[in-house]
């Protein structure tokens, strides 16, 4: 594609790097309106400039990969109202033994649940976890906010559905669920096991297990107690909690409460004597739990022995019915994951589990619905804009001509000299940008050598722009959330800084990178 005139690549370069800016640093003095809004201008001022026309700017909006997201994002919802999540971080805890053993389970828990449920949501409900279990065994924060963040970009590595990058590339490669998961998978397994190695042995002293609390031999002692387990609601205030058993306490800057506390931001707790008993002779309850309404009114009432069976069998029905919910919001969920598997359209199949959950709830659904990230969704709305825009101009065509006699896939040093392209393009301008403005052209490219390698050449982009995002705290959302969601925290505060993250992230990234290339160029 030959370059358009020189004033239409000045204004389309100029649309582009704002978006760049605003994206990368959404905060900037100079017009701090954000990520989401800066996306939006990017894609208007392609359009103001005359750089593309309208048509072509709601054309470049892909509807798959929106309705894929949108999808993900309210299962997500539904499988976090299941305790999905919760129970992942008793996974965390359950007989722990040690530091060395936590760091380990730290990876594994958050690659796994990161190829399930994308890497940024794994790393905002499994923050706090990880913070309160190193606190609590007398450890240092760092490995494993570390561990959380490197396992949960190389997890997400692992299927279409792992991270956004990869959803673009699964739509726009054509390539089957399965191929594409058991095409990256050895790759993602062999990373996050050389990851965990790399943080042993980079923090083995400050893991030793005379620091832990031995809790393998004490029942009494848990990391995190069973009901003491809560992940980050997407929207706290309208979300349901599950009743527990100790105090509430406020886990972060915006009030949210402990799920185990069971008791609202004004509940109180009072004791009960041990002999206390009801008009049945049936010992009460350790607590009375109220809530105070508006009006000064009492909503709750007191936890005691239910006095009569008809309350009994009512309460025991009510927890039937919740876990013939629960069996069914995780029956669907596997059912989406099957259509996967099985080559079915990806988009609708994540539409349909979505829509069936909401139907099986039986209500309704505006505060799940509430909680999907609509300004990610016009996030990527104005990205694609704007990244079109920006392919018009010439640039990206004339740079990848350049570099495409020494990034041929069907040699070593040009798989190599491809992948450090890649890794540049993804710190620099974001991984879904750089596999928007590459993706097709290193396809064809690869392409012209063998159909084969074609598949090949779009794993080989899909691995090494999501571990790219390992490189720097700025290389992925799933390292800002961390970082950030770690520091907001009010009673387990710690700062993550751009170069404690950079003196791990950087070799550990170009070591599993290249050990992902050897797997997926082989298999």
């Amino acid at each position: 594609m030959a370059m358009e005139p020189t004033v239409k690549v000045a204004l389309g370069t100029a649309a582009f790097a704002i978006f760049w800016v605003l994206a990368v640093f959404p905060a900037v003095p100079f017009l701090p309106i954000g990520r989401t809004a800066g996306s939006l201008l990017g894609a208007m001022l392609m359009v103001l400039f005359n750089v593309i026309t309208a048509d072509e700017a709601y054309a470049a909006v892909d509807l798959p990969i929106l309705g894929l997201l949108f999808g993900t994002m309210v299962v997500s919802v539904y499988l976090e109202r299941a305790d999905m999540f919760r129970h992942l971080g008793r996974l965390l805890s359950w007989r722990s033994q040690g530091g060395k053993d936590l760091l380990v389970r730290t990876c594994v828990v958050s690659a796994l649940a990161s190829a399930l449920f994308t890497n940024d949501t794994c790393c905002v409900v499994l923050t706090e976890f990880i913070l309160k279990i190193a606190r609590q065994n007398n450890l240092p924060p760092k490995p494993f906010l570390l561990a959380l963040a490197s396992s949960a970009n190389i997890g997400s590595a692992a299927t279409p559905i792992g991270n956004p990058q990869n959803l673009v590339i699964a739509v726009q490669s054509g390539i089957s669920f399965g191929d594409f998961v058991f095409g990256i998978l050895p790759a993602t397994l062999v990373g996050v096991v050389v990851n965990a190695g790399m943080l042993l042995c980079l923090y083995w002293r400050e893991l030793s297990d005379e620091k832990c609390v031995d809790v393998a031999h004490d029942d009494a002692l848990e990391v995190v107690e069973e009901d003491d387990v809560t992940s980050h609601r997407f929207s706290p205030a309208t979300m349901s909690h599950p009743r527990g058993g100790r105090g509430a306490r406020p886990i972060d800057g915006s009030g949210a409460l402990d799920v185990a506390a069971g008791c609202e931001a004004h509940c109180c707790c009072e004791p009960v004597k041990p002999d206390a008993a009801d008009a049945n002779g049936v010992d009460a309850k350790v607590g009375i739990h109220q809530r105070k309404g508006v009006a000064g009114g009492v909503v709750g009432r007191k936890e005691e022995e239910y006095s009569s069976v008809e309350e009994k069998e009512e309460v025991a029905m009510e927890e039937w019915k919740n876990k013939l919910w629960k069996s069914c919001v995780y029956a669907i969920t596997f059912g989406m994951l099957a259509a996967l598997l099985l080559g079915l359209n990806m988009s609708w199949s994540a539409i349909t589990a979505a829509l069936a959950l909401i139907v099986l709830d039986f209500k309704d659904a505006r505060p799940c619905l509430e909680k999907v990230s609509y300004p990610l969704l016009l996030f990527f709305c104005g990205m694609f804009i704007t990244v079109d825009g920006f392919n018009k101009t010439g640039i990206p065509s004339t740079f990848w001509e350049f570099m495409e006699p020494y990034a041929r896939i069907d040699t070593p040093t040009g798989v190599v000299i491809l992948a450090l392209v890649i890794l540049f393009l993804s710190n620099v301008a974001s991984n879904v940008p750089t596999v928007l403005l590459l993706g097709a052209r290193v396809a064809a490219s690869a392409a012209a050598i063998s159909p084969g390698a074609e598949t090949n050449a779009w794993l080989l982009l899909a691995w090494v722009s999501t571990v790219a995002g390992n490189l720097s705290l700025l290389g992925s959302a799933a390292n800002l959330i961390v970082c950030e969601q770690a520091r907001r925290s009010r009673q387990f505060g710690y700062t993550l800084s751009f170069f404690s993250h950079l003196q791990f992230g950087f070799p550990a990234t170009l070591v599993v990178t290249g050990i992902g290339l050897l797997l997926i160029k082989s298999s």
